[in-house]
């Protein structure tokens, strides 16, 4: 697996299985892979849970192929026919699926005679497909144009998505990412913040400026956020004071 370039990084995530839409299970993969990014510096940019619709899946995959995205795949990659994801995913890049000479190797390694005529079909990836080692049950994962996919069980899922970090973001730590600092002000809506907040985002348009307005023992309260290198989140900082001190929501 190549390493990424380093620019422009974008990671997204897709979970699949209907019993995350049914609320049968509950999702632990976006904790799991939010704290592995973070200790890489990087950030989840977004997330889609898809049910197990061909349909729907495969248009889902082209979607996520249109952009330039590592995306991670949960669930969906076993043997029974509800496993769509390598179909769905060769079908959305335009390539055939072929057994990985590899992957049979390793099936028939752990299962002999046992391995066909069902769980060869796991093996059955889109063509070019690379294998996730999954240090678990020995049973891997495959990465393709981007796409990175695993188990839907999330002990194995999570030690396979670090590895694929470690391949594809050799070299980089928690250092490499963004800060955040946040400021909370009492008795304020957040409609009073508009001209401020309109002031910060067209001096600091590299930052994540964020108004998040609450209730407080029935009384207004709004947190604001900062986020992104930490140089900039600095001079940000200063200048938001600034602002809240002129618009009379901060004493000098």
């Amino acid at each position: 697996m190549e390493p990424h370039d380093g620019r422009n990084i974008e990671i997204g995530a897709v979970i699949i299985g209907d019993e995350i839409l049914s609320g049968k299970r509950r999702d632990r993969h976006q904790a799991n892979l939010t704290a592995a990014l973070a200790e890489k510096g990087l950030e989840l940019a977004w997330l889609r849970i898809v049910g197990d619709d061909p349909v729907r899946l495969t248009r889902n995959f082209r979607e996520t192929a249109d952009t330039d995205a590592e995306v991670f795949s949960f669930g969906g990659i076993g043997a029974t026919p509800d496993d769509r994801t390598r179909a769905c995913l060769a079908e959305a890049l335009g390539l055939s699926l072929r057994p990985h000479p590899e992957f049979i190797e390793l099936l028939e390694r752990r299962f002999g005679a046992e391995a066909r005529p069902h769980r060869v079909r796991m093996a059955d990836l889109p063509e070019g497909a690379e294998l996730i080692p999954n240090p678990v049950n020995g049973i891997p994962g495959f990465s393709c144009a981007r796409h990175h996919c695993v188990p839907g069980f999330p002990d194995m899922a999570e030690p396979m998505i670090r590895w694929v970090l470690d391949q594809r973001f050799p070299g980089r730590d928690a250092s490499a990412g963004s800060v955040e600092e946040g400021l909370t002000l009492e008795g304020v809506t957040e409609s009073r913040l508009v001209p401020v907040l309109e002031a910060m985002e067209a001096a600091f348009p590299d930052l994540r400026i964020s108004c998040l307005p609450r209730m407080r023992d029935g009384a207004p309260q709004v947190e604001l956020g900062l986020r992104g290198p930490a140089p900039r989140v600095t001079e940000a900082r200063a200048a938001l004071r600034r602002h809240l001190v002129d618009g009379g929501f901060l004493e000098h």
